[in-house]
């Protein structure tokens, strides 16, 4: 069985930021708000508090905030998904402030939010340390770090597993799903964190069907159109065949609709002093 070489580390971010800037990645999005609005009400979010959404996407974490009077500013790297989440705050009717930058070189002082949060986007950069250590950075002493992320053993993460079979990861960047289990944050963020409060929780995907949900996430979801993107024919339909028969497994509807849960780890650390 022959597979398409990973992308390069070098490129890597480019080929990130091509697949994820493709599609209409709102569409996709619009099933996890409920995970950025439980992140919020964890985190008992204040009105006033300096809050930054890492690697926002189309906005769901910023809007949640802002829809709590906090002082919440949005960075992606990608100007689709910013120029997303501006018409998403126009409808909603809420204030942010909206920064194009990485994760992995966040252009703000060292303190300088009270509360830094990332819904399923900081997980997906390719430096994890590095990331962990500029959340931290831009975070203020004693202030807090809320993470919503995709667990290995859920269903996101046997979709990424599938994907890797005919992608192979690009050597040396560790798997997104690290910062869904309790002890690779630990590892992650080390000292510089003094507390870290995790839970496990789920929603539910529904549409038509497993092949309905296929057509959907192929044409708008980040990874899942960069894998696509590389594959020949022949590959990609082997690959649609086997995520549509996952979701028949995982699915709990009868009447050929897709009902199922989707795992995720939401976690709260506190920075040291």
């Amino acid at each position: 069985m022959t597979s398409v070489p990973a992308p390069r580390a070098t490129s890597l971010k480019d080929f990130q930021k091509a697949g994820w800037s493709d599609g209409d990645y709102t569409s996709v999005a619009g099933s996890t708000v409920i995970a950025s609005e439980q992140l919020m009400e964890t985190l008992d979010l204040r009105p006033g508090s300096r809050v930054l959404d890492a690697a926002c996407g189309s906005g769901n974490a910023t809007i949640a905030a802002a829809r709590r009077f906090a002082q919440v500013t949005g960075l992606d790297f990608s100007p689709a998904m910013l120029e997303a989440a501006r018409r998403r705050l126009e409808v909603e009717r809420v204030d942010a402030a909206l920064v194009e930058g990485d994760v992995e070189r966040l252009p703000f002082d060292d303190g300088e939010f009270d509360v830094v949060v990332s819904a399923f986007g900081a997980m997906f950069a390719p430096d994890q340390k590095r990331t962990a250590a500029e959340l931290l950075r831009v975070c203020r002493p004693g202030g807090r770090i809320g993470l919503a992320c995709w667990t290995g053993n859920g269903a996101l993460g046997e979709l990424f597993r599938i994907m890797s079979t005919y992608i192979p990861p690009t050597p040396g960047v560790p798997n997104p799903t690290d910062w869904g289990d309790p002890e690779s944050l630990r590892a992650l963020f080390g000292d510089g964190v003094v507390e870290i409060r995790s839970v496990p929780r789920d929603f539910v995907f529904r549409y038509r069907s497993p092949e309905h949900w296929m057509e959907h996430f192929r044409s708008n979801f980040g990874p899942t159109r960069m894998t696509f993107s590389v594959l020949s024919k022949n590959r990609a339909a082997a690959l649609e065949r086997d995520l549509v028969a996952m979701w028949h497994e995982r699915n709990r509807a009868t009447d050929g609709c897709l009902v199922a849960p989707v795992e995720y780890l939401e976690a709260v650390l506190v920075k040291a002093e």
